[in-house]
């Protein structure tokens, strides 16, 4: 390798939580690099998780500082993904590409040299190919300037490994999905807080899958916004006979999250018993809102009472509704409830 400068040379690692980005970042800082962490935030990743990367910051000894990607280029990407879906609703590859673009602008802003992954070789079947790790490398601009440590030497050399930034020899060559040398590695480097493999994005799941798709075929793509995916997070979901939408909250959290989206829906509560928020498309019809609201007291704890009375809330008017709440076992709970059926 060609020594081009000894200097300590300064890196962006994007740090997802999880082991290997951890161990990635903990490489490259220990041969004498000046390591930023951060973590890219997509909205439809579970983002209640400030205590486990304060305990990263503590463990890798680096900042980790939190970003999140243009909700409009990541609506654009999900509603038409170049290199099409994993098993669910999934951009899997589109995404890391976009990801590692915003990466490198983060890198130029700070002056940083390169970036550095924690992806593995052969250890995700849609991105972690030797294939769409090069695509990936090539789509984000990033080129030679972004480095796997934990494959480094199953992979082609890079810019700080031919500059001598870093020592390609003190890299790993790992592959596949076993986890053995990571684990091992990590008690080495006193790395003792992770979030498990797998899952944690949405996108991958059938039932979030089946609401997004329904989304689209009722509204179309065309006029599909970040809000309507983003509510698709919380709550019961209920498609009414006349084509309004109904999301009823599951607890209080739920509640609480719903509330975030009442500028662009009318709501329901019931009076005289704790219950749901419901969310209810604007321009609803009659039958539709008395449907919700039947719903919504099937959910409330006044659920045996013979009536109940509603609140309609719309354009800063309230309407009172009295009610017959749903039946536990009525059918048309199931009838109207969007889920996912194989």
């Amino acid at each position: 390798m060609v020594k081009e400068n000894t200097d300590r040379h300064r890196c962006l690692a994007l740090i997802s939580g999880g082991l290997d980005s951890q161990l990635a970042a903990k490489l490259i800082a220990e041969q004498g690099n000046r390591v930023v962490g951060v973590n890219f935030r997509t909205g439809f990743i579970s983002e209640d998780d400030r205590e486990l990367y304060r305990e990263i910051e503590n463990d890798l000894g680096i900042e980790v500082r939190m970003l999140r990607v243009p909700e409009e280029d990541y609506l654009e990407l999900i509603k038409s993904p170049k290199h099409g879906y994993g098993s669910a609703m999934n951009p899997c590859l589109d995404c890391r590409i976009l990801v590692l673009r915003e990466a490198k602008k983060y890198m130029e802003e700070i002056s940083a040299d390169f970036v550095i992954t924690g992806e593995v070789l052969g250890q995700r079947p849609m991105t972690q190919r030797k294939d769409t790790m090069d695509l990936i490398k090539r789509e984000s601009g990033l080129g030679k300037r972004l480095l796997r440590p934990l494959s480094a030497r199953l992979l082609s050399p890079t810019i700080p490994e031919e500059r001598g930034w870093v020592d390609r020899d003190k890299l790993l060559d790992i592959e596949g999905r076993s986890r053995k040398v990571q684990l091992k590695l990590a008690e080495k480097l006193g790395i003792n807080h992770y979030s498990q493999p797998a899952g944690g994005c949405l996108l991958t799941e059938e039932e979030f899958g089946h609401r997004i798709r329904e989304v689209f075929d009722h509204k179309g793509k065309d006029k599909t916004t970040v809000s309507d995916l983003k509510v698709l997070k919380y709550g019961r979901h209920f498609r009414l006979p006349d084509g309004a939408k109904a999301i009823i909250g599951r607890d209080e959290e739920e509640n609480e999250n719903l509330e975030e989206f009442l500028d662009d829906y009318w709501s329901i509560r019931i009076l005289g018993f704790s219950g749901p928020l419901t969310l209810i498309t604007r321009g609803a019809t009659e039958r539709d809102v008395t449907i919700a609201a039947r719903l919504t007291g099937r959910y409330s704890q006044g659920r045996d009472q013979e009536t109940l009375e509603a609140i309609l809330e719309r354009n800063g008017k309230t309407k009172t509704y009295r009610i017959k709440p749903l039946e536990r076992d009525s059918d048309l709970i199931s009838e109207l409830r969007i889920e996912y059926s194989s």
